[in-house]
């Protein structure tokens, strides 16, 4: 779809700014040399990785198209509750900081590639950790998609033909992931953090200036916007505390960590990973920025083209062009790792487990080729599909990644969880929340609870999570009842 005539000044700045992150890109499988047939270099990069580079791998896929775009956009259309990303990102530290680095030590010594891995070595349970598989891939697969959008929304916003566009930057993307793996979203990390970093800190000087100064500008912005409604305390509440709990849960956000050369690593990375959280908090401020400056929903893509729209009014063709370009690149990082993970979900986890004579080598191969699948079905999904659908659907992913917590974080945390019982809770935890979603028909994250008059809106994945360990841990309370039962009928027979 073209919404307006090609702006050759911008076209230009992209296509030479993906020409330079080609060139970084296939730069990678040269650089540090190793054997990429090898599932540890090829997905992992080695688990070599110093503080500096994971920082940048990390804040690639902790910072996605729902930072520079979807969380603007929520704040432009609904105003303060875009703001729960940020005391989100703290709880989400908080986590990483207290269980990844132990998930790390795990991998580290016992060549864990996946959180499957661990799990199916903790729990000796296949089925549960085929739950926690089935989980991670069907939750990435729309975090995928979502990345494909903020690529989509960027190139319409200049005139490009999209499709054309979409299928030349994913092939290329497809092609430098299939021979360069981990180490090619690393470089491209750096190069996008930069591009991010100089638009963003440009964006929150000038637009102000341009626009009369931050006073003048909150004062276009309608009061609603700016306080957050008492009706709506709940649901921020919980989208922080259900968002920072699920984070670290997703496949790709865990390769990062993993990739790492050690745990000590992964520790600091929670201390410093924060300072991106000022630039979520900058990026949110564009929504307003955008009511500020007169920006209108876009006909075909909403609220969501919001960031976009305000960059190619505001400033010169050659930085908007630059800001576009960065918010694209921004999107190929994620959807890089997003796809090496549930790649190596299918190979470690589902060819490995149907064929287990299968060779670490062919394992490379499975995963490289399961990443051009994801790749390529996450555009053509976002381009059969309803733009809107592709959005919603997002909102899923992070109640249903949610509910492997008892089995990845309370089972790195205690010894003594039983299969049975994970595996209860995560069927529990699953059913309540699709349930919640349908019912809402996919079109919000958030439900109504309450008694009587008494009704509060809540991010559905906490009370599916609530479920979730309810039962997890009612049956583990069942089951070492019925244990200390049958010690002491061993004593006293």
């Amino acid at each position: 779809m073209i919404v307006a005539a090609i702006q050759t000044t911008q076209a230009i700045v992209i296509a030479a700014s993906f020409a330079v992150i080609t060139a970084v890109g296939l730069y990678a499988g040269r650089w540090r040399k190793a054997d990429l047939h090898d599932l540890d270099e090829w997905a992992l990069g080695g688990r070599q990785f110093g503080g500096v580079l994971t920082w940048f791998l990390q804040g690639g896929s902790v910072y996605t198209t729902y930072s520079f775009v979807a969380v603007p956009a929520l704040v432009f259309g609904a105003g303060a509750i875009g703001f729960f990303a940020l005391p989100y990102l703290v709880i989400t530290y908080l986590v990483a900081f207290l269980v990844v680095p132990r998930l790390w030590q795990l991998a580290h010594d016992r060549g864990y590639v996946t959180p499957s891995d661990f799990v199916r070595d903790r729990f000796k349970s296949r089925w549960l950790a085929a739950a926690v598989t089935l989980t991670g891939i069907v939750a990435t697969m729309p975090y995928v998609a979502l990345q494909v959008y903020g690529i989509e929304i960027c190139m319409a916003q200049i005139g490009l033909p999209v499709q054309a566009s979409l299928w030349t930057a994913f092939a290329l993307l497809a092609v430098i992931t299939y021979l360069a793996g981990l180490r090619s979203a690393t470089l491209i990390a750096v190069v996008k953090d930069v591009l991010i970093w100089v638009t963003v800190v440009v964006a929150v000087i000038y637009i102000p200036l341009h626009l009369g100064g931050y006073g003048h500008a909150f004062s276009k912005v309608p009061a609603s916007k700016l306080l957050l409604p008492r009706r709506m305390d709940g649901d921020y509440v919980t989208l922080a505390i259900g968002s920072g709990l699920a984070l670290f849960l997703y496949p790709h956000t865990l390769t990062g960590a993993l990739a790492s050369k050690s745990r000590f690593v992964v520790q600091r990375n929670s201390i410093f990973l924060p300072v991106y959280t000022v630039m979520l908090g900058l990026l949110a401020i564009l929504g307003y920025m955008a009511i500020a400056d007169g920006i209108h929903p876009s006909a075909h893509y909403g609220n969501n083209a919001a960031v976009p729209a305000l960059l190619d009014q505001v400033f010169p063709a050659w930085f908007a062009g630059f800001g576009l370009a960065s918010i694209a690149i921004g999107a190929l990082v994620p959807a890089a790792m997003m796809a090496i993970a549930a790649a190596n979900l299918f190979a470690r986890n589902v060819w490995r487990e149907l064929r287990p004579d299968t060779s670490p080598h062919r394992q490379t191969q499975v995963s490289k080729l399961a990443s051009l699948v994801v790749k390529f079905g996450a555009v053509g999904f976002v381009l059969a599909a309803p733009t809107t659908y592709v959005v919603n659907f997002q909102l899923a992913a992070g109640v249903w990644i949610l509910q492997t917590l008892p089995a990845v974080f309370v089972g790195i945390l205690w010894r003594k969880l039983p299969a049975r019982a994970a595996l209860a809770g995560w069927t529990v935890g699953i059913g309540y929340g699709t349930y919640l979603l349908v019912r809402a028909g996919f079109d919000s994250s958030s439900a109504s609870f309450g008694v009587g008059s008494h009704h509060t809106q809540l991010f559905i994945g906490v009370p599916a999570l609530v479920a979730n360990l309810l039962v997890t841990g009612g049956i583990t309370l069942v089951l070492r009842l019925r244990g200390k039962e049958s010690l002491q009928a061993i004593a006293t027979s």
